[in-house]
C-alpha cells in the first residue's frame, strides 16, 4: 500500500521532478515563440529549441497530462532518482526525441511536450526495477514497449489528440523511449559487470 512515508521524498529524489514541473508551469503561463521545437528555425541554428520545446504544451489538458505523468513516474520509480541519473536520463531522452523527430520524422514541423522524455524516463525506471530484481520491471517494460509499438502500427489515439488539440507525436514517444532504454541498458550492464548480482 502506498503511503506518504513510502514515497521517495528525499531531496535528491524529488528536486529535479519538481524543477521539471516548475519549468513546465512557467513555460505554460509565459509561453514564448523562442521556445518550441520548430524544424525550420532549428535548421537555421536555433538549436536550443531541441531542448526547450519539451517544456511547452499545446493547452492545459496537455500540460496537466504531462505533469501528472511526471508525478506518477516519480511515485513509481523515484527511489532510483538522484541529481545525476535523472539529469542524464532527461537530457539524453530529450536529445534522442528531438534528433529522432528531426532526422526520421520530417513531416513533424513543430513539437512541444514532455511525452517523449517521459517515455524515456518510464523505460529507464522499468530497467532499474529489473536491475534491482523487482519482477514488476518486466511487466512495465513490456507495457511501455507494447504501447509504443501499438502506436507505431495503429496510430495515435484520436481521443488524446482531441484532448490536447494537436496531433499526438507518436514518433516522439519512440525516440524518447530509445534514449531512456540506452541509459537503462548501460546501467544494467555496469551492474552485472560489477559482480553485485
Amino acid at each position: 500500500m502506498l503511503t506518504i512515508k513510502s514515497l521517495p521524498i528525499k531531496k535528491h529524489q524529488i528536486a529535479l521532478p519538481l524543477l521539471v514541473i516548475v519549468l513546465s508551469t512557467l513555460a505554460f503561463f509565459f509561453n514564448s515563440d523562442i521556445l518550441p521545437f520548430h524544424r525550420e528555425l532549428f535548421i537555421q541554428g536555433e538549436f536550443w529549441r531541441g531542448f526547450t520545446g519539451h517544456f511547452l504544451h499545446t493547452n492545459f489538458n496537455h500540460y496537466a497530462l504531462n505533469i501528472s505523468a511526471v508525478v506518477l513516474l516519480w511515485a513509481l520509480h523515484g527511489q532510483y532518482y538522484n541529481f545525476l541519473n535523472y539529469s542524464v536520463v532527461f537530457i539524453v531522452s530529450a536529445i534522442t526525441t528531438s534528433f529522432g523527430i528531426y532526422v526520421f520524422s520530417p513531416e513533424i514541423m513543430q513539437y512541444v511536450g514532455l511525452s517523449g522524455v517521459l517515455h524515456g524516463i518510464f523505460i529507464w525506471g522499468a530497467i532499474k526495477d529489473i536491475e534491482h530484481h523487482d519482477k514488476t520491471g518486466f511487466i512495465l517494460l513490456i507495457a511501455v514497449v507494447g504501447k509504443v509499438t501499438h502506436e507505431q502500427v495503429n496510430g495515435a489515439s484520436e481521443s488524446v489528440a482531441s484532448l490536447i488539440s494537436a496531433n499526438v507525436a507518436i514518433d516522439a514517444h519512440l525516440w524518447g523511449m530509445f534514449g531512456g532504454a540506452l541509459i537503462g541498458i548501460v546501467s544494467l550492464v555496469r551492474y552485472y559487470k560489477s559482480g553485485k548480482v
